[in-house]
Order: C-alpha cells, then sequence, then structure tokens
C-alpha cells in the first residue's frame, strides 16, 4: 500500500529552484499592474551623444535623428536645449566651421555654401553671419585655384569645350556665369603664356 505523507513530510520537502532569469509576473490588478512607458531621455541623449561623436551637427539634425526613433519633440527640445546650454551644440560654430572647410576644400562659392546651410537646418540668421566670411575676392581666389588645377586634364579638347566645362564645373560650386567664363579665360590664358601656347584668336 502506498505510504501516506505526514504534513510533517510536506513541509519538509524542497522547494523547486527558480531557472536563472526567471522573472516574477505582474500581477493582473493594482498600481503594479500598469507598465510605465520607459523614459525617452535617455535615448535621446544617448542618440545625440552618437552623433556627434562622428561629426558635428546641427540642432535640427540632430531632433530629425531623434523623430525618427520615435523621441517625443518635447522630450528632444528638452534635451537638445540642455546640450546647447552645456556647450555640446552650437550651430553658429557649426555653420561657420562647415562654411570654412566647404569653401576651401571644395571650392563652394557663397551661393553653393547657403544652399548646404539651409540642407543642414541652420537657419538664414546664422547662415548669413558665418557666409560674411567669405567674399568676392575669396571667391575669386577658390575659383581661380580650381581652375588651374582642372584644367591641365582637359589640354587635349578645343578652346571652346575647356572652357564650357570648366565653366559649367565652377557654375555646379556656386559661382555665377559671368564671374566663371571671366576667371576661366584669365587662367587659361596664363596657363597658354607659362607654357608658350598660342592665345586663342576667338571665344565661345
Amino acid at each position: 500500500m502506498p505510504r501516506e505523507h505526514s504534513a510533517e513530510g510536506e513541509r519538509r520537502r524542497p522547494r523547486r529552484r527558480r531557472a536563472p532569469g526567471w522573472v516574477q509576473e505582474p500581477p493582473a490588478t493594482g498600481a503594479a499592474a500598469v507598465d510605465p512607458e520607459p523614459d525617452q531621455e535617455p535615448v535621446a541623449r544617448t542618440i545625440a551623444l552618437r552623433l556627434l561623436t562622428s561629426a558635428p551637427r546641427s540642432r535640427r539634425q540632430l531632433a530629425e535623428a531623434m523623430a525618427r526613433k520615435g523621441v517625443p519633440d518635447d522630450v528632444a527640445d528638452r534635451v537638445l536645449t540642455r546640450f546647447e546650454e552645456v556647450g555640446l551644440i552650437d550651430d553658429a560654430e557649426y555653420a561657420a566651421m562647415l562654411v570654412r572647410s566647404r569653401h576651401s576644400e571644395k571650392g563652394l562659392a557663397r551661393r553653393a555654401l547657403a544652399q548646404e546651410l539651409a540642407r543642414k537646418g541652420i537657419d538664414r540668421e546664422t547662415a548669413a553671419r558665418a557666409l560674411d566670411a567669405v567674399d568676392r575676392d575669396d571667391e575669386d581666389a577658390v575659383a581661380r585655384e580650381l581652375v588651374r588645377r582642372r584644367a591641365p586634364s582637359s589640354a587635349r579638347h578645343p578652346y571652346d569645350v575647356r572652357v564650357r566645362r570648366l565653366v559649367g564645373m565652377l557654375g555646379r560650386k556656386g559661382h555665377s556665369p559671368g564671374a566663371a567664363y571671366r576667371i576661366v579665360t584669365e587662367v587659361l590664358t596664363e596657363l597658354d603664356a607659362e607654357t608658350g601656347g598660342a592665345e586663342p584668336d576667338s571665344t565661345p
């Protein structure tokens, strides 16, 4: 016959061990049953810090990145304002840096620089202050340098083709058609003189 278990034996029965990682299920009712939404501020800070670590960013660029990750606008605004207060975001400095680098390294004129600043989310007033660092002489200087670098690769083409291509290259960088044509013809004339080539007797 099966042995009957006493109450004392039941009490001595070892408890079943819980598997590692066991988490108690929340109750079905009461305050503990409410699952609050996760705090979005740490998420917003993580997004901003990750992007700022790789490269400087404007406030609007960071706000757009947060919006894509579902961060509420009020949370994003609060975090971005704090970042501005501690100097991690500075649209004026960012705009000035972008103007310096794009102008000197890529030869962009003010028109192209203004378009790029707008794409980065820089407001017009901040952009205008940054663009004050570039004047007409600066634009002409970088344009002349670009033409001198690019002209040798087009030396095998007729003069009018060279002019058209070089003027188009400067136009894509924001230089006006009149300034671009003037600079291209001046530089080609200088290069012809330096290499002993004959000056063209016609214009396109």
